[in-house]
């Protein structure tokens, strides 16, 4: 990881310093569809894709910033140019960022470890560099979690920019315009402040649940075993299977997640017209541990093709 400094110029939005990071990760890296994943998911005054840079603003302790990320390949890094009012917050941006972007993965083990399965095979050949999408910190993954039961990628989105737009802080003299809105802090999780955004009474009960424990039990998103993370989120309402994985796959860098009741998975592995079950799933994926969440974005991206090469597909 390289590191620069900037101060920042008289009359910009921010005085801040930019701090400039040099982020590397093992080539390939599928920078094209990581970024198309965020883009459907792009909360508006909290987070925002411009061209090929990603931009947001954050919180980190008690530190307010913001940070843009594009990729340089010939270096086989992304490069993040971020303002912090102080330095000793880096570190956490810094992990953050790592987490978001798939920073630590080994695509040549991946690889190795789904290509022996005749359907995943073409897949993982066709991207090898594709990346597990995570998120900027566990509970914000879990709230947009919740968010989507039921519903589509882009209602969630709605959903979410709601929650931000009403609950988020405002925050001002950030250098990427139209960024204004933090993530909510779990303690504005109250159940008149969710009902308000139209919520259904059930999904705002689990969205309360989960900030109560959160603040309750910083330690909610602390990396466990894979079996014990899921049985600790299903444990709150409101949080099944399926929600615990996702949040364990994109909010805890669980390379091994897996979501065998989804159903793009079980259309992408149909044969002759016949889904498999979950249980059949399950016994398919033991031969995929420990990447299952990585044959899940191969899988999710397969699906995705077809779907949109046949509109009319369930």
């Amino acid at each position: 990881m390289n590191l620069s400094t900037e101060t920042g110029r008289p009359g910009e939005a921010s005085h801040l310093p930019e701090l400039t990071l040099n982020l590397p990760y093992r080539p390939p890296y599928d920078w094209q569809a990581i970024l198309a994943f965020l883009a459907r998911r792009t909360i508006p005054g909290l987070e925002r894709i411009d061209g090929e840079c990603y931009h947001r603003v954050f919180r980190v302790g008690e530190a307010v910033g913001s940070v843009s990320v594009k990729h340089v390949p010939a270096d086989n890094a992304l490069l993040a140019s971020i303002r912090l009012p102080e330095a000793a917050a880096l570190s956490g941006v810094t992990a953050r960022l790592q987490r978001l972007f798939d920073l630590e993965a080994d695509p040549e083990a991946i690889c190795l470890g789904l290509g022996r399965d005749v359907t995943l095979a073409p897949l993982v050949a066709s991207r090898p560099g594709l990346r597990v999408p995570g998120g900027w910190d566990p509970f914000e993954v879990a709230v947009r979690a919740i968010l989507g039961q039921q519903v589509s990628v882009d209602a969630a989105t709605r959903l979410a920019g709601r929650l931000v737009e009403r609950l988020g802080e405002r925050v001002a003299g950030q250098a990427a315009p139209g960024l204004d809105r933090l993530f909510p802090l779990p303690e504005r999780f109250t159940f008149d402040e969710i009902k308000a955004l139209g919520m259904p009474g059930a999904r705002a009960n689990a969205l309360v649940g989960l900030a109560l424990a959160y603040r309750e039990r910083p330690q909610l998103f602390e990396r466990r075993d894979l079996d014990d993370t899921v049985a600790h989120l299903c444990a709150l309402p409101g949080i099944g299977a399926w929600t615990a994985h996702y949040i364990a796959m994109r909010g805890l860098r669980e390379s091994d997640a897996f979501l065998p009741s989804d159903v793009a998975l079980q259309r992408a592995l149909a044969e002759q017209g016949r889904r498999p079950t979950p249980r059949e799933l399950l016994a398919r994926a033991e031969a995929w541990r420990p990447w299952r969440a990585y044959a899940v974005m191969h899988l999710w991206h397969a699906d995705a093709a077809t779907t949109q090469a046949n509109p009319q597909r369930e």
